[in-house]
């Protein structure tokens, strides 16, 4: 198998969103996300019909999703690190260096997040956080070194209970950070959340920019 920027960014959603069948042969890819399903194909070149299921939870809770079988992936996967029922066994990937922040933005759309808000406490402070999410402490663990080693940005990690860990990069970290993931335009991603990051980014400019203004009046 080829490392590529885009195979990174597939297997950073695998590791998140994708299930390993046991029977040695299917992966499964599942998303709320059709785009990102779709863009996932497009990267495997894969024929497979997209297919719809139901939260158990939430029965009108849709879910978008594609299986394929391939025991030569499959077997690349197990070398890597990747085994079926992952959630809360798994720890590093073997990711080369040149992909890893390919590997992160998959990481990112499949269960990460970004969240940002004003906090009142403080006149014009606006907080954003980027969040890597993981049943593993242990897989969160290998990511946060591997970002600090690699790109010298320090995040946390954090127990939010219900067995779910969170490695947690706050304001000047995530801006660092995220420079660092969209390093390009044309690269996969997931737009919705994409957008999400662009919007509170130029909050955050647009703040500084202000600040900027205020601090150089005579």
């Amino acid at each position: 198998m080829r490392w590529s920027a885009k195979l990174s960014y597939a297997i950073g959603l695998i590791t998140t969103d994708g299930n390993l069948s046991k029977d040695g042969r299917h992966i499964n890819l599942t998303s709320k996300d059709i785009d990102q399903i779709e863009t996932f194909a497009e990267i495997l070149v894969l024929k497979n019909k997209i297919g719809i299921k139901y939260s158990s939870a939430k029965k009108d809770k849709e879910y978008f999703q594609i299986q394929f079988g391939n025991v030569k992936f499959y077997r690349f996967l197990l070398k890597i690190g990747l085994t079926p029922h992952k959630t809360k066994s798994i720890g590093s990937i073997a990711i080369p260096e040149r992909y890893f922040a390919d590997f992160l933005r998959g990481h990112l759309d499949g269960d990460g997040c970004t969240y940002s808000y004003w906090d009142k406490r403080w006149k014009s402070s606006f907080m954003f956080y980027t969040t890597f999410v993981s049943a593993s402490s242990i897989h969160l663990e290998w990511i946060q070194e591997r970002i600090q080693k690699l790109y010298q940005v320090e995040g946390k990690i954090k127990f939010s209970g219900k067995s779910i860990y969170q490695l947690v990069y706050a304001k000047a970290a995530s801006i660092k950070l995220l420079k660092i993931i969209y390093y390009k335009e044309n690269i996969p991603f997931l737009k919705r959340k994409r957008s999400k990051i662009l919007l509170a980014l130029a909050i955050i400019a647009k703040q500084a920019g202000m600040e900027k203004l205020v601090n150089s009046q005579p």
